[in-house]
């Protein structure tokens, strides 16, 4: 059973979501404010947290900064509709995915179960005897041991930058929409998919890139999308 976290500064939100949550099978731990997210999170195998943004004591994007330091769990964002900027800012310091309020549980479902899929995928290793690895110049990605390397340095990355960048490399040359990385990644419609494959994307060619603003590797196709380049060895 995974272990999720949830943690608002409402407790009817809080209430809620555990009742959906609950009857996908999940084992829901509660928190109200920052500083009890983060004990839990020490004390606790978390799976997976939905973090709102505005709380007392230690706010979302304080507690994501905290958990970020030690955890690559999937973090969601919980945020009103009013606070775009901090959307970004939450995206920004490594958040998944934000879900504004008020949300609709079937879409919170659907986020967490794309979490937890693609956090457990990148955990799980395969049968060391398939071939599966995916490589462009001097990048490779071995997804049977999940992980990246650029001129043979290990590259660090998160579930979700994990995800993108491999999808991109296997099917490199090929350019692709937002909308498509979205729905090929979370497995679910694209709905203001925008800022969160933008701040990824971003991510991505921080690490490596050694110039992000002139890539070599992952490219933007302006009015389209993005691509890996397929570069021969």
């Amino acid at each position: 059973m995974y272990n999720i976290l949830v943690c608002d500064d409402d407790k009817d939100i809080v209430s809620a979501i555990e009742i959906y949550l609950s009857k996908e099978g999940y084992n829901v731990l509660k928190a109200y404010n920052g500083e009890e997210a983060l004990k839990i999170i020490k004390d606790n195998a978390i799976h997976l947290v939905i973090l709102d943004i505005m709380m007392p004591v230690k706010d979302g994007i304080e507690t994501l900064n905290e958990i970020r330091k030690v955890e690559t769990i999937p973090v969601i964002m919980l945020s009103a509709k009013s606070e775009d900027e901090d959307k970004i800012n939450g995206l920004n310091l490594g958040a998944d995915d934000y879900v504004t309020k008020p949300f609709n549980p079937l879409e919170l479902i659907a986020r967490v179960n794309s979490g937890i899929r693609r956090y457990t995928k990148l955990g799980v290793l395969q049968d060391k005897g398939t071939e599966n690895v995916f490589k462009t110049g001097d990048l490779v990605i071995n997804d049977n041991l999940k992980k990246v390397t650029l001129e043979g340095k290990e590259i660090k990355l998160t579930p979700c930058e994990y995800s993108i960048l491999k999808f991109l490399t296997q099917n490199k040359g090929r350019v692709y929409s937002i909308e498509k990385i979205y729905e090929n990644i979370w497995e679910e419609d694209s709905y203001g998919a925008e800022n969160v494959i933008a701040v990824h994307i971003r991510h991505i060619r921080q690490k490596i890139e050694i110039n992000p603003k002139e890539p070599k590797y992952l490219k933007v196709i302006w009015g389209i999308g993005y691509k890996v380049e397929d570069i021969e060895e």
